[in-house]
């Protein structure tokens, strides 16, 4: 692998990082810094829309405010280059903790793939459309 398909790989895993910590401590306005303005996040596949970011960022945001918190745990991701377009899978488990209303905790959990179709950007590589694919639930 010559250094620049290296250091596209590094810069693709590091964006789909960012996409999950910004969800994980709720800052909406750094998936900003993740998504190009016209991309499409898609989570028809789990009930919500498939629209560009500043109309699904709300969305996320009221789905997650019922949970006290949660973390993703990212596993393999799969990176297709093609110059300067990408297509990558992260395999994807997200636990989460509700707290019913005697004080219990209730854990949650989701797993799947987030497939992404990136571009390179003045500003680095940035996602053009995520597709959230849940292949198992457990606690809903």
């Amino acid at each position: 692998m010559e250094q620049q398909e290296l250091s596209d790989r590094q810069e693709i895993v590091d964006l789909i990082t960012r996409y999950t910590r910004a969800v994980d401590t709720r800052s909406w306005d750094d998936l900003d810094e993740v998504f190009t303005d016209d991309a499409v996040l898609d989570y028809s596949p789990v009930g919500g829309p498939a629209d560009v970011p500043r109309v699904v960022k709300p969305w996320i945001a009221e789905g997650l405010a019922g949970f006290d918190r949660y973390q993703h745990i990212i596993g393999q991701v799969s990176i297709e280059l093609a110059g300067d377009e990408a297509r990558a899978t992260a395999y994807f488990t997200n636990p989460m903790v509700s707290i019913d209303p005697e004080g219990r905790e209730k854990l949650w959990e989701v797993g799947g793939y987030y497939h992404h179709e990136l571009r390179r950007t003045p500003q680095g590589w940035r996602s053009t459309r995520l597709l959230d694919d849940v292949v198992w639930t457990r606690g809903f």
